[in-house]
């Protein structure tokens, strides 16, 4: 497989916007018998008419979503889209969408594959995803339903996020239409062998204390140790405020090890209700070990650093599709390009994209190197392809 890059800050113009994109692809001389291209972009090069004109001008599909800022080895930018060319001879690509979605309800989902991947007697090697970001379907949901219908298939993927506040603009991308609640796909059939990674937290910097998950429900953690969440909290430091409120608890997110001998993840806290129960980003199974570590800037940069090296090293000059987490870019305060600074200063001429998302879809591997697909909080994941 080889991957074409392409980038615009030319927002207001379809025109200019995509007679720059095309001459970077030259596609003429650079693509293969097969292509997609994946597509993230600030959202308003979807209501200048950008999206529409680059999807009737290519020749093969676009699939993506709207985010906050994303980099390649050749660029990077906040009010900028980014153009990934996936191009194969002997890889073959099947995009998709579902049916606007609702809540957590698998119809969308399984008609969406019956449209697709059902009618193939292969199984696709990857699925690349783009999902909506919704406040009432969690993104363990999507992993869940989509590893029941596909058996399986590695999941590699991103929820769409914006730059405002409530996200309200967020998009997935298929062709030259957009949509606030569809989930937009790409199987990848054929000689495909991805290599997935993922960097959170520096366990050696979190606190050396672990606590065990003795009561949840979904994402909601009620008890660790036998007790609740903010007595355990504030046994580990963390202080209240004058109502008695937990301080700084988005700072402090756990490194969660379910015990199955699949590598820890990371999930965030959100809130604190008042019995004391944790709201977190993905489900918290009982039984599973956690950890609390801290997240600020320096802390996301050496992270970074630690997962692109050595990415950079497992790569061998193959293309890397890296999504971080929105919460990363976040914490690099008034610096918000240190991540995707220090990405191109590692990866140098490697070919990659990196786009910050609204959470992060990644498989983890087990010990005996089995993959089990998983959601992320506070995430940089990388698949090579």
């Amino acid at each position: 497989m080889k991957t074409i890059y392409a980038h615009t800050s030319e927002i207001d113009d379809p025109e200019a916007a995509v007679a720059g994109i095309i001459a970077q692809l030259d596609l003429e001389h650079q693509a293969l018998k097969n292509s997609v291209g994946l597509v993230s972009c600030y959202a308003e090069f979807i209501s200048s008419g950008v999206i529409a004109a680059l999807s009737g001008a290519l020749p093969f599909p676009i699939v993506g979503i709207t985010t906050i800022a994303a980099a390649s080895n050749a660029a990077e930018g906040e009010l900028s889209l980014f153009l990934t060319v996936l191009t194969a001879d002997d890889v073959e690509f099947v995009t998709g969408v579902t049916d606007p979605i609702s809540g957590e309800d698998e119809a969308p989902f399984r008609t969406a594959w019956e449209q697709t991947g059902a009618k193939r007697p292969d199984r696709p090697a990857l699925m690349l995803s783009f999902a909506p970001l919704l406040m009432n379907v969690a993104a363990d949901f999507y992993v869940e339903i989509w590893n029941d219908i596909t058996g399986g298939v590695p999941n590699f993927g991103t929820l769409a996020v914006d730059h405002n506040q409530d996200y309200h603009e967020s998009q997935t991308i298929l062709g030259g239409q957009t949509w606030p609640d569809r989930y937009v796909f790409v199987f990848c059939y054929g000689k495909l062998e991805p290599r997935f990674l993922i960097g959170g937290i520096s366990e050696e910097k979190a606190f050396r204390e672990k606590g065990v998950v003795t009561a949840s429900q979904g994402n909601l953690l009620k008890e660790v140790n036998g007790g609740s969440v903010g007595d355990y909290l504030t046994g580990l430091g963390l202080g209240r405020d004058e109502q008695g409120n937990l301080v700084g608890i988005n700072s402090y997110p756990f490194i969660l090890d379910f015990n199955d001998g699949t590598q820890p993840i990371i999930r965030v806290m959100f809130a604190v209700t008042p019995d004391g129960s944790a709201v977190c980003g993905g489900k918290m199974p009982v039984g599973a070990t956690l950890t609390v570590g801290t997240i600020n800037g320096a802390e996301v940069l050496h992270a970074s650093t630690e997962i692109l090296m050595k990415a950079l090293k497992a790569a061998g000059g193959r293309a890397m599709l890296i999504f971080s987490c929105i919460g990363r870019y976040f914490a690099q305060g008034f610096d918000t390009t240190a991540e995707m600074d220090k990405a191109q200063e590692i990866l140098g001429e490697s070919p990659f994209s990196l786009v910050y998302s609204g959470g992060e879809l990644c498989p983890v591997y087990g010990k005996d190197g089995s993959l089990t697909n998983r959601s992320h909080n506070d995430t940089m994941v990388i698949c090579i392809l």
